[in-house]
């Protein structure tokens, strides 16, 4: 047998395996709790910004609504209640996980419900509580999810899981956003009037929460998780939670090279998010194409890619070690920047837009993946897994937040071009702690623990 042919039967097996996690009933129980998650995101949102804007709100009180996905950002304050706190009678009949799961996912459908039967005109304070409400309960629900996610796969799958996590999160968006929105419009040619159609599309919306539920009820809770609520002393209530924050936080910064590992968390999507805040601007104002064209493309083509970049990512995470993964997300991430570059000296066109932000999203969407699954094996004390995962999160959202907010003023002194080859640049960092980072083994118990696992 000739070498190429032993190399491309290698190569066709390490896909084989890699696509083979998808088949996996844990995967797939991640993914129907990736719709359930998604799905409340613009009901707090965009959805009710249109829903206001139908009913003739000003824009002055559609602009305050925004404050109400505060909880999204901040949820890592309350992740230690849901570390070490059962939840009455759910707990004790479901576990730890599953019980805090099944209680934010009723609370959930009961605060949709809530906003939905809310009339924006007449009683604006009762909207934004609702949609405060909403976001509270996502957030928690978030908590819960990300640490059922990472207790429940092995550090082999959890790339495969997140990869189908954000593709089925992302449908959930499309359908409380595009779906709600749509089924309004349907109803009212219906003969439904304007007041009547919203509390139906919000109901329909909490209804389809059951999604996440029925596969709560379908799952067993995970095995760590279990043992570690039975083992855990029965002390009051505060201070189990102050402990639960205390260790959690204590036993992350005890680790080998913590501060470095914390400082790659924030840089290492740095230069993703850098140049996906000023997306917007330069499409629309610097190049001039249309919202139709953009609507079409960055949202159409852009997600298309973005959802198969997510399952491309999923199966090179599981394909290659951890640190390889790593490496090839953000170089991948890193060049894709120059694409906007490219694009500057393009003359408008629809294919060109296509090229780049196909490229953009596919690659950002590896990148992300293969980043999650770090952060997830680095949570793997089920005792401190939803409140550490909330922290890393909270640290990597840093780079869309914190830094990304004075981009517009980097593009106003050096130009689009030097801009976008400046949030390239801003990757390097980054590749020296890989480098340092590996060079020091911090890598290899985490491939160690995916081996035997």
């Amino acid at each position: 047998m000739s070498l190429p042919l032993q190399s491309e039967r290698t190569w066709y097996a390490a896909l084989m395996a890699g696509l083979s996690v998808y088949a996996s009933a844990r995967v797939g129980i991640v993914l129907l709790l990736g719709f359930s998650a998604g799905l409340p995101l613009a009901l707090s949102a965009e959805t009710l910004r249109v829903w206001m804007a139908d009913r003739g709100v000003d824009v002055g009180t559609i602009g305050l609504i925004s404050l109400a996905s505060l909880p999204y950002t901040i949820k890592f304050l309350w992740a230690p209640i849901v570390d070490a706190l059962p939840v009455p009678w759910l707990s004790a009949r479901l576990g730890r996980r599953r019980g805090w799961l099944v209680a934010s996912q009723l609370a959930l459908m009961a605060t949709i419900a809530f906003l939905g039967t809310r009339d924006p005109v007449s009683a604006p304070l009762m909207v934004g509580l609702g949609a405060l409400l909403v976001a509270f309960t996502s957030a928690t629900q978030d908590i819960v999810i990300d640490a059922y996610r990472v207790e429940s796969l092995s550090v082999d799958e959890q790339a495969a899981g997140m990869a189908g996590y954000v593709a089925a999160y992302r449908v959930g968006m499309l359908v409380s956003g595009a779906g709600v929105v749509g089924l309004t419009a349907w109803l009212e040619t219906r003969g439904f009037a304007k007041t009547a159609v919203w509390p139906i599309a919000y109901g329909v919306a909490a209804l389809l929460v059951l999604v996440g539920l029925l596969a709560v009820l379908a799952t067993r809770e995970p095995n760590a998780s279990a043992a570690d609520a039975a083992a855990a002393p029965q002390t009051d209530a505060l201070a189990r939670v102050l402990s639960t924050a205390r260790d959690a936080f204590g036993e992350f910064l005890s680790r080998d090279a913590a501060l470095a590992v914390l400082v790659f968390v924030v840089l290492y999507k740095l230069c993703d998010a850098l140049a996906g805040a000023m997306t917007a601007p330069f499409v629309l104002v610097a190049l001039g194409y249309d919202k139709a064209t953009y609507a079409a493309i960055v949202k159409g083509l852009g997600l298309a890619a973005l959802l198969v970049g997510g399952f491309a990512g999923g199966a090179v995470a599981r394909a290659l070690p951890l640190v390889t993964a790593l490496w090839l997300g953000a170089i991948l991430q890193m060049v894709s920047n120059l694409a906007f570059v490219w694009l500057w000296y393009q003359p408008p066109s629809a294919w060109a837009l296509a090229v780049a932000m196909v490229l953009e999203n596919f690659t950002g969407a590896i990148g992300t993946v293969i980043f999650v699954a770090y952060l997830s094996a680095l949570c793997r004390s089920p005792l401190h897994t939803a409140t550490q995962y909330a922290l890393l999160t909270a640290l990597a959202s840093a780079g869309r937040t914190v830094f990304a907010s004075g981009t517009g003023f980097v593009v106003d002194a050096i130009g689009w071009p030097a801009f976008f080859i400046a949030t390239t640049a801003a990757a390097l960092p980054s590749l020296a702690l890989l480098v340092w980072l590996q060079r020091r083994g911090h890598f290899a118990p985490l491939d160690v623990e995916r081996k035997v696992t």
